[in-house]
């Protein structure tokens, strides 16, 4: 591994602490965090910790989820060293106890809460402390022989030592190999990970480089052949289709995060993959976020029609599975562990790759991502030897304990949070404030747009840690349609919500305009939405978790405007169309309703269009735009919200909500 340590990029480091009152070895300790955390096979979403022991006996260590790639000093709470190292003489300590000590030991009350391995960096008499669970390493650990592979590579500089949970045990531990081994460097605990130290930030880092270079050394040593393949069926089920049968075998409110490669082809491929695959996670700090098993599923077979009900013969077995785990398990504890869904947050599909599952992307993402990181420690561990994680037990008192699930967090869950809505005509107007209202809500959002750059511009805004994707789209286009349906699957698993609100306005009178201005606008604005209405009801049916169809029909589907023809008779064909869906896919689920808005300043109400019809009138702009029984001009997001509210109601089907300010001759009921 290389070692990107650089005197000159640790003085600017220095150089920039100063001007932030920063001091100079908590800075020199954020560097060396970022060197290790920008390598993600040393360590991935808040793993790993760091810390530094100052003169005046104050303990800089990683706050809890901290991530070592982006952390600040101000990640690093500040704690009592000496109150913490006077734990040390104690032969026990309880969880709670532990806790309890180390907020207290914060000499700031509000700063984040230190790492749970905070005893073991107090209990160290070393300046400088770093840990990572470097996927070399644990390709060693992870082996019926892993001690003695560990000692046969790393030699006398680092101490070998059994599993131990981490927390006072594991720092019990640490500090009596220390004190035995005055010369080591550092610390290998297996199923874990690795601890390296030293008087400087660079020492640290350099030993932590050096031992991770020596473990990848050993594992090119004697390497055995890849995964021996399974028979595949001889065509796989695109990732378009299966990914929402796999979704919909979840349950409803799961977004996934589809990842393959060849590493990861050749993994789900093996003809032993149940076997090595579901042994368990390289180190149990991984199973808050991936439970201790993937789901593993039958290869998607093109050419039969049973991958639905295989896919949900599995999950079910899977849930079966993991609650009698924590029965059993859950007997050490007296029963006081309370049970967590049981579903899965990894799915290996043979044929295609690997699914990370979550209630957000970002969940999805985190889940996924560590599900790569056991494909390549798995691979690499299998090319050495025979994989053995950590015991089932380990596992469980890991999964199941209340410091590492606060790394999951608490926030209260979003109404539409695990949801998938697509959104046409999404990038300006009605259809950007829509995406955004969506997108406040907890949905992943995927926007739609004729303009790619307008479709990605809104997805960029509204899209935190890639919660949006911008496509583009010509709705009238079937092929445009379901390649963007398929890609909405390929990204996010499925689909949920579509509010298909794409258009365009046409006049003219209706005696006397021509043929193809009227044949356009039906193209746009009426088999538009039904093209994207299909492709919605096939995806959702295939998931089996019903949906929502929301329909742009505007107020001129009830109440006809002079010249407006063109674009009024095409809005009552849809609106109709969306009473036929609620009529003959109601028994899917699938509910369909409308919003008829009037007046909204957009790409279809231009200014232009607002000065020539207020003129029509004899009225100002602005009383045109008011000019309804609120008095109040309607705005994009007043729509956004009746879209919303629609989709937040399950019991609602073929219905009409008039966005218009009030306008009795457009009123329904």
């Amino acid at each position: 591994m290389k070692n990107q340590y650089s005197d000159k990029a640790a003085k600017t480091a220095i150089g920039r602490a100063r001007k932030q009152k920063t001091p100079q070895d908590l800075a020199l300790c954020v560097y060396a965090s970022h060197l290790l955390g920008g390598v993600p096979g040393l360590v991935l979403h808040g793993g790993g910790n760091t810390s530094v022991k100052t003169k005046d006996d104050i303990l800089y260590v990683k706050g809890s989820g901290s991530d070592l790639a982006t952390i600040e000093p101000a990640g690093f709470p500040a704690l009592d060293l000496e109150g913490l190292s006077e734990l040390e003489v104690l032969d026990s300590l309880s969880d709670e106890q532990m806790m309890k000590s180390l907020r207290a030991a914060k000499l700031d009350p509000d700063a984040l809460n230190p790492s749970v391995e905070t005893l073991l960096h107090a209990f160290l008499p070393d300046k400088y402390v770093s840990h990572t669970h470097s996927n070399a390493v644990l390709a060693l650990t992870n082996q019926a022989d892993g001690a003695k592979r560990c000692q046969k590579a790393f030699g006398p500089k680092v101490a070998v030592l059994p599993y131990a949970m981490s927390g006072f045990a594991l720092a019990k531990k640490a500090a009596e190999a220390r004190r035995k081994n005055p010369d080591i460097e550092g610390l290998v605990f297996m199923k874990h990970g690795l601890f390296t130290f030293g008087e400087t930030a660079k020492e640290a880092y350099d030993a932590m480089i050096r031992m991770v270079s020596l473990a990848e050394a050993a594992l090119k040593k004697k390497r055995k052949k890849g995964f021996a393949p399974a028979k595949l069926p001889q065509k796989i089920l695109p990732l378009a289709e299966a990914a929402p049968i796999v979704r919909g075998a979840l349950g409803p409110g799961w977004v996934l995060d589809f990842r393959t490669s060849t590493a990861i082809k050749n993994f789900v491929n093996g003809k032993e993959l149940r076997r090595y695959g579901a042994a368990g996670p390289v180190t149990p700090d991984h199973v808050v976020w991936t439970k201790p098993k993937p789901l593993i599923l039958p290869a998607p077979d093109a050419k039969r029609a049973d991958f639905s009900a295989q896919t949900d013969k599995a999950a079910d077995r899977f849930e079966t599975a993991y609650l009698n785990t924590y029965v059993k398990n859950n007997q050490r504890h007296n029963g006081e562990k309370i049970v967590r869904d049981a579903g899965p947050r990894v799915v290996l599909v043979p044929g295609l790759g690997l699914f990370g599952v979550g209630r957000s992307l970002r969940d999805a993402g985190i889940a996924a991502d560590l599900a790569e990181v056991n494909v390549d420690v798995i691979t690499a561990a299998e090319a050495i030897g025979r994989y053995r994680p950590a015991s089932e037990a380990a596992i469980f008192d890991i999964e199941y304990w209340s410091p590492e699930a606060a790394k999951l967090g608490a926030a209260p869950a979003k109404a539409l949070q695990g949801q998938i809505a697509v959104v046409t005509g999404g990038g300006s107007g009605i259809g950007a404030a829509t995406a955004a209202a969506f997108a406040d809500q907890g949905a992943a959002v995927v926007v739609l747009d004729l303009n790619a750059t307008a479709a990605e511009a809104v997805a960029a805004d509204i899209g935190g840690l890639g919660q949006a994707l911008g496509l583009a789209c010509d709705v009238t286009n079937p092929k445009d349609v379901r390649r963007a349906f398929d890609q909405a699957c390929q990204r996010f698993g499925g689909v949920d919500i579509v509010v298909s609100n794409a258009g365009a306005a046409w006049q003219g009178e209706i005696g006397t305009v021509d043929d193809a201005v009227i044949r356009k606008s039906f193209e746009l604005n009426f088999f538009a939405h039904q093209s994207i209405a299909q492709n919605a009801v096939r995806v959702m049916r295939a998931q089996g978790l019903g949906g929502r169809l929301l329909f742009n029909t505007s107020k001129q589907a009830v109440n006809p405007g002079a010249d407006f023809g063109p674009y009024g008779l095409p809005k009552a064909a849809t609106l109709f169309l969306m009473r036929q869906y609620a009529v003959d896919h109601g028994k899917d689920g699938i509910t369909s309703n409308a919003v008829n808005a009037d007046r909204i300043r957009s790409g279809l109400l231009t200014d232009d269009m607002i000065a020539s019809r207020s003129k029509a009138r004899s009225l100002s702009q602005d009383d045109y735009m008011s000019g309804n029984l609120l008095g109040e001009e309607v705005t994009a997001e007043d729509v956004a919200k009746a879209f919303v509210d629609l989709a937040l109601s399950p019991k609602t089907t073929a219905a009409v909500i008039t966005v218009d300010g009030g306008n009795i001759a457009a009123a329904l009921r």
